[in-house]
């Protein structure tokens, strides 16, 4: 299985990266430690998660996923297996929030307790904090890289020019620079990073590591029609793909999967993974059927041409 650097990181990561926003959420700690198991199992190594997941759920605060994962690294033993991404900065309530000195260098301590590890290799701003200058959230972060806390730091959520005055800032100032970007990306949501940031992370040789990478589960072929949005929790989310674009790229997600033997996600990640300047997409899954079936798509050598027929059936 191939592998790839994260930016200039040193960080080298399968092209498949665990999205950990299910743990504790739609997969309660005895489901998430098997899809983690399977996940390592079958060869991978890159898990994605967050201190605010899963603040969303009725009667939860935050950290969450990131207790489960460090349930697991405790009795698993496999912390050295796994590169472990986590981020800072949406709120997590009573004014923890931001991306100032203070409020990181307390965040982080609480991340690696809740992780039950000595380090995160992937510390990234889960979002841009305008109020808190470039400066002092970057030396912070270059502060924790050299107490060993931190490997490497991303941006999330940031916008194209934010994020060049931000590797500005770094190099100006010798900081450690966002070595990733985690944007929104997939067949469907193409448009925002092609334009805004692909040219930027190219040029820089920034990794990417995009979320939504299978629009919320409509890349799967799972959803057809609104009689199909009942069929999980997130379905209310997927009616604004259920448009004539949309149609055809399920219809072309169908023909190259029939072609490949393979399911309709992995041909949706493949084709990400196929991307110049992709590192890898993000996907989670809530079974180890689920996890097989996605994980296919990093051993999916799509052809040029079956790459060119999703590129034009998606076009925007």
């Amino acid at each position: 299985m191939e592998k790839r650097e994260l930016g200039k990181s040193g960080l080298i990561v399968h092209p498949f990266v665990f999205g950990g926003n299910v743990f504790g959420w739609t997969a309660d700690e005895k489901t998430s430690f098997e899809l983690l198991d399977a996940f390592i199992d079958g060869g991978f190594n890159f898990v994605d998660t967050a201190d605010m997941y899963s603040t969303w759920v009725p009667g939860h605060t935050g950290g969450e996923s990131e207790t489960i994962i460090g349930n697991w690294f405790k009795q698993g033993g496999k912390r050295d297996k796994v590169v472990i991404a986590t981020k800072v900065g949406k709120p997590m309530g009573e004014g923890k929030t931001g991306l100032s000195k203070a409020y990181i260098t307390r965040a982080v301590e609480d991340s690696l307790k809740r992780l039950q590890t000595d380090y995160i290799d992937l510390y990234q701003s889960h979002e841009d904090d305008a109020n808190t200058p470039l400066e002092e959230t970057l030396e912070t972060f270059s502060d924790l890289i050299k107490q060993g806390k931190v490997r490497a730091i991303g941006a999330s959520n940031y916008s194209g020019p934010r994020l060049r005055e931000a590797l500005e800032v770094s190099k100006a100032n010798g900081f450690a620079r966002y070595e990733s970007l985690q944007p929104e990306y997939n067949l469907y949501n193409r448009e925002d990073y092609e334009k805004q940031y692909e040219s930027l992370c190219r040029e820089n040789n920034v990794g990417v590591i995009s979320y939504f990478s299978l629009a919320s589960g409509f890349l799967t072929g799972k959803y057809r029609s609104e009689a199909d949005l009942n069929k999980s929790p997130r379905g209310g989310g997927i009616k604004k793909y259920l448009d004539p674009r949309g149609y055809k790229i399920l219809a072309t997600l169908d023909k190259v999967a029939g072609e490949y033997n393979t399911t309709q996600a992995a041909v949706a990640l493949a084709w990400v993974m196929a991307r110049p300047g992709i590192t890898g997409p993000i996907a989670s899954a809530t079974s180890v059927q689920q996890l097989n079936d996605i994980g296919k798509a990093a051993d999916l050598n799509l052809s040029p041409e079956a790459i060119e027929l999703l590129t034009t059936a998606s076009s925007y």
